[in-house]
């Protein structure tokens, strides 16, 4: 039975998917993303420039590649315009490779009105949303409420249109939060042209032929794991299956017809907005890996979270998602370090446990394994032999502890700095 790979984020996003994907494409016929919206950022950096893709497949930038949108994803037209804009001026033509499921649903403007207003009441409880609109437009289609793309060339669709923007004006009124999603409303219709102009289908079928014509087709996670709606840090996650189980019901595949499962991690942690971080440094050490790897999110510029990599929740993401293969980011931002250090298990005021458990929030103290630093420059190495004893040392560990090979190991941002362990 022919069957699709997985590319899922292991931590709480920010992996390198992006990148990744972009240098898997030429491999693959067909991208596909199965979920999230412009929550996510897909940094991807060649001749010089860095893109960032918000909902748009990372496999765009290669010619003759189908590029599909599934049905988990949610839609902001405005961001999908703007985005299909700057990859026109690039001389890329979306329109030529993009599919979009019908089934997709729409972010109005009201429900990004709605995100902020919800941030805005919970004060020091807010989960760190990006604003988008993804939540609200994830509760509109879990409660039956949603617009779709299909219903934006069936009749009707303006009248179904104001009848959710009404119903969430009066949620805004309970908020006595006060915007006006008319101000918005010139420009999400100029996106929803936009996105008449793609190829929008059913895509249960689609993907479904295409798997049964034996075309190879790499499915896109974003975010990442531990954000899971299910399986994350709760209440801080996203609004969408983010795991592996989510590229079934985000494209309409079986779980028979999966294949490999590629978990992406950094060679360190990071983490945006609020929610439990335990092995998060709030010294120089965490200061120093946030400027060494640039990190600032891709869609909202917000600085990151940093710490070292932390070993139980990486078991557990692996667990849950049954990653095959392993790939390693942002090795290179660890150069220079004296000692790098891995969290093997967590002391809680009751015992110390190597697991992720329910409670996140409790006080999870890291337990950490201390290893040799490296001091040589990897950005450039094109070649597993020339990299560090150190360097391997880590890798190795890795390996050894989780039970999974690393078959990539990413050096830098652009496309060519990517080495492959020979086994």
């Amino acid at each position: 039975m022919h069957k699709i790979d997985v590319l899922i984020g292991l931590q709480w996003g920010d992996e390198g998917k992006g990148k990744i994907v972009d240098v898997l494409t030429p491999d693959y016929d067909v991208i596909a993303r199965f979920q999230g919206g412009p929550n996510a950022g897909h940094s991807l950096e060649f001749n010089e420039i860095k893109h960032v893709l918000h909902t748009i497949p990372s496999g765009i930038f290669h010619k003759q590649k189908i590029n599909l949108i599934g049905n988990g994803v949610v839609i902001d037209p405005v961001v999908f315009k703007q985005e299909a804009q700057a990859l026109e001026s690039l001389g890329v033509l979306p329109a030529d490779s993009i599919h979009i499921s019908n089934k997709a649903h729409l972010i109005l403007p009201s429900h990004r009105i709605l995100d902020a207003a919800s941030e805005a009441v919970k004060g020091e409880t807010r989960i760190g949303s990006t604003l988008k609109g993804i939540g609200p437009t994830y509760m509109d289609k879990t409660g039956r409420n949603g617009l779709r793309i299909g219903d934006i060339i069936l009749p009707g669709f303006y009248d179904k249109y104001r009848y959710l923007k009404n119903k969430h004006m009066d949620i805004l009124r309970q908020y006595d939060y006060k915007d006006d999603p008319e101000k918005y409303e010139e420009e999400w219709f100029q996106g929803i042209e936009k996105i008449k102009t793609c190829k929008l289908v059913d895509s249960e079928h689609f993907i479904n032929h295409l798997i049964n014509d034996k075309k190879r087709i790499l499915a896109e996670g974003a975010q990442g794991t531990l954000l899971d709606i299910d399986f994350g840090s709760y209440p801080y996650v996203t609004s969408s299956s983010t795991i592996c189980a989510g590229a079934c019901t985000g494209l309409g595949i079986a779980p028979s017809r999966i294949g490999e499962v590629l978990g992406v991690f950094k060679a360190y942690c990071t983490r945006v907005g609020g929610g439990p971080f335990p092995t998060e440094l709030h010294d120089e050490t965490g200061t120093r890996l946030r400027e060494q790897g640039m990190e600032f999110g891709s869609t909202t510029g917000r600085p990151r979270r940093c710490g070292w990599l932390d070993l139980p929740s990486l078991k557990y993401s692996i667990m849950i998602n049954g990653v095959t293969q392993l790939i390693i980011t942002k090795s290179d931002v660890l150069t220079g370090f004296d000692k790098i250090k891995v969290c093997t298990a967590y002391k809680t005021p009751d015992k110390v446990i190597d697991y992720l458990p329910f409670d996140t929030s409790q006080p999870l103290e890291p337990l950490y394994k201390e290893m040799k630093g490296w001091s040589k420059d990897i950005s450039a190495i094109e070649d597993c032999s020339q990299l560090p004893d150190e360097f391997m040392s880590y890798i190795n560990y890795i390996e050894e502890e989780t039970g999974v090979p690393v078959t990539m190991i990413s050096l830098g941002p652009s496309r060519k700095a990517i080495v492959y362990p020979q086994k």
